[in-house]
């Protein structure tokens, strides 16, 4: 029994921007005690209700005003207790966050907005007895007597026939027409299907595999390094098979919505339990149930994106990161928090291994892996009898390039479907054409409500006409090279983001605000015809390959095809393994197993060479080494071809004469000598107002608040952001940096309170983001 409690007050963690917790009076009867720590209560707020946490239980502040009472009490017990609690405690100390917003993160939308906590009974079918006598006479070779076979004896869980039969459902309710089936509940651990047998390891994996289950009952950090198409998954499988042989349960982390279907399939088809799954695409009952079974301990897998990192896991027992580099771990808006570094933080306090796989390892993984700090396992041939890809770099300087494409590449495409397999051409770039450009005067399409930096003054024009404050010089900390850094920010100049063209050219988007307007018949400042898209997006070339190959079959795969539930694996499904051509994005790049592909023709890779991004390099190699890796998975080999104008580039060199090992030795060196993580820590203070001058004042009032105790830690800054202006606001911030994350974090949290203190904190949109994965 909770123990009664002598002070009166509880304290209160509400969904707001503000750095506190709330002081409420229990409701009138109720006793106060330890119970109420981590239960949701329904509060009043000014003139309206509240779904927050219970915190803490203690005595209100000397000086509060008169306290207002709970509204009621929505959980029995504690939905956020033990370990999940104090890593939300965690997480909302590291990343200075407010504790109601980094719990209303964790939450599923149903249960912060107050529902309750949802029933999780699974259902399956079975034969009724009438059933189990008349199945005989129905018509063989069909899926409703597939169906009847298959629950003739037991119930099947649901989720296991929607992955092992297509369109069971119909079946399923022809046979409860006829009498023949009846859906029931699924007793926990009762599927009905005991999975296929796990495969055959090399001894490659059978190390790794024993090097996981060797830590299997303590906290221990793992980085699985393998090669693409070397068996992480199965490695994977094997540990969580291990996991589920021990009651425990399992976590396994994705990084994007369109890897789940695939996964979730072959791990129910593996593993033969039912497989959970949480992400952004599933609606918001599916994932209060998700998280719901979790919490009771009944689901014993789950699969999920970025915020499954929340589940409650009460019989924890292994924690997987796949695609542990990719940059969509990291949440850009609210609480900014990395969901990998979460892995780890809720790994040691849950004392369970966490495992960390990729073919291209973060650098501050790998840094910690050669450090001795993480195990380091490594996998470097491809599983089975396939072959790395053979690389083959294409100069194209001054080449007749239609679509986008070289004449050996499409030579390469029509020698890749004669052979009856398939293609991919991958350009990172959506839409029919990066700019729409007059050819008889110049002009180009920009967004009018947002900027980018540029040095030619012909192009540029001032942010705001009135003069601006001068932007004073940062901390001695910051040093000289600060000052030359604010001296090019008094003389700089915008011009607008070029808008993309779309719809084979009819209409134009911003893909940084979504302003969107048809493209004009005539150029605006000349009144000429001449208005040529230029550059190659997708759409463009996914319109040349049509015309050269009319009788292929062929499928765009980017945002704009695959927004629906599921999109992405329903689109690959209508090629199946026929011969055919993929043209697409980076979301073809992570973690698709695509047996029949055997080419891949790279499109436009040069303007990620000379990013002013310190990351920008390991971005790229890491796309690149991912989206080779799509070619010759299975027994035929496989090309890549790599479009450039600019082939001598060391990052390339290094990539193709040593693979991605070398360019990380190489990086991390250069890393080091810059003083960049893994390195060092950074945290971002942005900051954003319709005008320029108030995101100004309010920089320069939070640089002049702050102090760090022997200069450990450098202040630069006010800096306007890459792009300074975004759909009509303002951008700035100012950079933080340090040798050692403990003085950050000790400079970022005596700082804070006065930068929410500052009278012009309240004019503007302000954030701060520790360890930023970019700095937009």
């Amino acid at each position: 029994m909770p123990s009664p409690i002598a002070t009166s007050c509880l304290r209160v963690a509400l969904p707001l921007p503000l750095p506190r917790v709330f002081d409420y009076l229990p409701p009138e009867g109720a006793t106060l005690d330890s119970g109420w720590v981590g239960c949701r209560v329904r509060v009043p707020f000014g003139h309206r209700e509240q779904v927050g946490c219970v915190e803490s239980i203690g005595a209100p502040a000397g000086d509060a005003p008169e306290l207002r009472r709970v509204l009621a009490r929505l959980d029995n017990e504690a939905l956020l207790h033990g370990e999940l609690l104090a890593s939300l405690r965690w997480c909302a100390r590291y990343y200075h966050a407010p504790l109601g917003e980094v719990v209303a993160t964790a939450l599923p939308a149903a249960l912060r907005e107050g529902e309750s906590l949802p029933e999780t009974c699974a259902y399956g079918w079975v034969l009724t007895e009438a059933g189990r006598t008349g199945s005989t006479s129905l018509r063989r070779n069909t899926r409703t007597r597939a169906l009847a076979e298959r629950i003739a004896e037991l119930a099947v869980d649901e989720e296991v026939l929607r992955v092992a039969m297509e369109s069971w459902r119909e079946a399923a309710r022809a046979l409860q027409r006829r009498g023949f089936a009846q859906r029931v509940a699924v007793p926990p651990g009762l599927h009905g299907d005991h999975g296929q047998p796990l495969h055959a390891l090399n001894p490659a994996q059978r190390s790794a595999v024993d090097a996981v289950l060797a830590t299997r009952d303590r906290f221990a950090p793992l980085l699985l390094e393998g090669i693409t198409g070397s068996g992480k998954t199965e490695v994977y499988l094997e540990a969580i098979a291990d996991c589920l042989a021990r009651g425990r349960q399992a976590l396994v982390l994705v990084p994007e919505i369109g890897l789940t279907p695939q996964m979730l399939r072959r791990f129910r088809a593996r593993l033969g339990v039912p497989i959970h799954a949480l992400h952004s695409g599933l609606a918001d009952g599916e994932r209060a149930r998700a998280w719901a079974s979790m919490w009771r301990g009944e689901g014993r897998v789950l699969i999920g994106t970025r915020s499954a990192i929340f589940t409650p896991l009460p019989e924890a027992g292994l924690i997987v990161v796949d695609e542990e580099h990719d940059a969509s771990y990291k949440q850009h808006e609210g609480v900014r928090y990395h969901a990998r570094d979460l892995a780890l933080v809720r790994g040691k306090a849950l004392r369970v291994p966490v495992l960390l796989g990729s073919a291209t390892p973060s650098l501050e993984s790998l840094h910690h892996a050669l450090a001795g700090r993480y195990t380091h396992l490594t996998l470097r041939q491809r599983a089975g009898v396939a072959q790395p890809p053979a690389v083959r770099v294409l100069d194209v300087r001054g080449r007749n390039l239609v679509g986008g494409l070289s004449p050996e590449a499409y030579a390469a495409i029509a020698d890749c479907l004669a052979r009856g397999e398939q293609a991919l051409v991958f350009r990172n770039r959506r839409g029919y054409a990066p700019v729409l450009l007059c050819h008889d005067c110049g002009w180009s399409a920009r967004c009018a409500r947002c900027d980018a930096a540029t040095m030619d003054p012909k192009k540029s024009r001032k942010l705001e006409p009135d003069p601006l404050p001068p932007l004073l010089p940062s901390t001695a900390a910051a040093g000289e090279g600060n000052r030359s850094a604010l001296d090019r920010v008094e003389g700089r100049m915008y011009q607008g983001v070029a808008m993309t063209v779309h719809g084979g050219g009819r209409t134009l988007l911003c893909h940084h605000c979504g302003a969107r307007r048809p493209a004009p018949r005539a150029c605006p400042d000349c009144g000429g015809l001449g208005l040529t898209p230029q550059g190659n997006g997708t759409e463009r070339i996914e319109e040349a390959l049509a015309a050269r190959f009319p009788q292929a079959a062929l499928l765009r795969v980017d945002r704009g095809t695959t927004r629906h539930r599921e999109g992405l694996e329903k689109h690959l499904a209508v090629l199946g393994d026929r011969p055919g051509i993929l043209v697409g994005t980076q979301m073809l790049a992570k973690g698709h197993d695509l047996p029949n592909l055997t080419l891949v023709v790279v499109v436009g890779v040069d303007e990620g060479l000379f990013s002013a991004d310190f990351r920008a390099p390991e971005k790229l190699a890491q796309l690149l080494i991912q989206v080779a890796g799509r070619g010759g998975r299975a027994g035929k080999p496989g090309s890549v071809l790599l479009q450039t104008h600019h082939p001598e580039h060391p990052l390339l060199t290094t990539l193709l004469a040593g693979g991605y090992p070398a360019f990380a030795a190489l990086e991390l060196a250069q890393r080091e000598a810059a003083r960049f993580p893994p390195y060092a820590g950074l945290a971002l203070l942005r900051a954003e107002a319709p005008h320029e001058a108030e995101v100004n004042a309010f920089l320069v009032a939070a640089r002049d608040a702050f102090t760090s105790a022997d200069g450990a830690v450098a202040i630069h800054g006010p800096l306007p952001a890459p792009m300074p202006r975004r759909a009509g606001r303002a951008r700035a911030q100012l950079h933080l940096s340090a040798s050692h994350r403990p003085a950050l974090q000790a400079a970022l949290s005596a700082w804070l309170p006065q930068v929410h203190a500052l009278p012009s904190a309240r004019k503007v949109r302000w954030s701060l983001d520790v360890d930023p994965m970019d700095l937009y």
